[in-house]
């Protein structure tokens, strides 16, 4: 079992879908959370339920598409819980539609959720890790971003600066004793895939990738988390700068 007691993790899109999960396992194995959402409802809700099971939770509603929310935050998190070990950027969204017929109008929100933010977080957050000659920070990605996917275009390209990012964190910052790594999803049964479904593009993309899978199962949150506790134990303490696929065999890169 991973030992994670002690250790405060900051989980940006933890109040639903994969967040959640990470949430929960990291929780599991010993860890105070800290989530940051916009959605406070459902962030709400986590944070208690985790809590209910006597480790510490707090919610933070945050727009992780705005550097001074991401700022204030971070440095709110730091007062109310003293440190900062595991970093955990998450929160994302996606529009699947083929690129020309995209509107414009999406390519922002894509960029900023799926890039920007986790620029922003880690920005804010690494300066106290380089203090303290420790940190782990995972980012989750996409096997959009490594090998391209149809309809997905601008969130490929924002996946795909999400890996070479977290390359050159990992490489800036090993001197600190800081590791950077990456978890690529495949497709994943979270609120998001589930709304696509109703939609007739996006759910015949779905579909054909689902039959594609070797294991024969989309995957569960729960099967990301587990992937990212290991990445934010002290068991990987050798392993940084690196990208994992947790697709049940449909990429194999």
């Amino acid at each position: 079992m991973i030992n994670l007691n002690g250790k405060v993790a900051v989980v940006t899109g933890g109040a639903r879908g994969i967040g959640k999960g990470i949430c929960e396992v990291l929780s599991e194995q010993g860890a105070d959370i800290a989530i940051l959402d916009i959605l406070e409802q459902e962030g709400n809700q986590t944070a208690s339920e985790i809590a209910g099971k006597n480790r510490k939770a707090v919610f933070y509603k945050c727009d992780v598409a705005s550097k001074e929310q991401v700022d204030k935050n971070i440095s709110q998190i730091i007062k109310d819980f003293g440190h900062i070990d595991i970093l955990v950027n998450d929160a994302g969204f996606d529009k699947i539609e083929l690129f020309l017929k995209l509107d414009p109008s999406w390519w922002d929100k894509i960029i900023d959720l799926n890039y920007k933010h986790f620029i922003y977080t880690n920005h804010a957050v690494l300066p106290h890790m380089v203090e303290r000659k420790s940190g782990r920070i995972v980012n989750i990605g996409s096997d959009a971003g490594r090998g391209g996917s149809t309809g997905e275009a601008v969130y490929s390209g924002a996946k795909g600066a999400v890996i070479a990012f977290t390359k050159t964190i990992a490489r800036e910052f090993a001197r600190f004793q800081v590791t950077s790594n990456c978890v690529c999803p495949g497709p994943t049964i979270t609120p998001m895939t589930i709304a696509q479904r109703d939609e007739e593009f996006a759910g015949k993309i779905n579909k054909a990738v689902e039959g594609a899978i070797p294991l024969r199962r989309l995957g569960q949150p729960r099967d990301i988390a587990y992937a990212v506790a290991f990445l934010a134990s002290e068991e990987a303490g050798y392993i940084t700068g690196q990208v994992l696929s947790v697709s049940g065999g449909l990429t194999m890169f």
